[in-house]
């Protein structure tokens, strides 16, 4: 099983301990990348892909664990657009 199949399973079984970081590569094997919308974005960050689909997330802020709720979204969103 490879990193991006690994990640995804995870992400799918909705954990309790899911990293912005392990989110960020995950996005990354399925074509979306981070835009960098300068330092007035705060914690709200956008990643888009080559048909310039956007996924929004608030980076989660002290810690690195994302909530249950953006795991959700996530998964919705990426079922929506037929990725996963």
């Amino acid at each position: 099983m490879s990193k991006k199949e690994k990640l995804l399973e995870k992400l799918k079984s909705k954990p309790k301990d899911f990293t912005y970081d392990e989110l960020k590569t995950l996005l990354n094997y399925l074509g979306f990348y981070e835009n960098d919308k300068g330092k007035t974005s705060g914690s709200r960050v956008a990643f888009v892909n080559e048909n310039k689909e956007k996924i929004e997330i608030h980076k989660p802020h002290p810690g690195n664990i994302l909530k249950l709720y953006q795991i959700k979204k996530l998964l919705n969103k990426l079922k929506e657009m037929e990725v996963i």
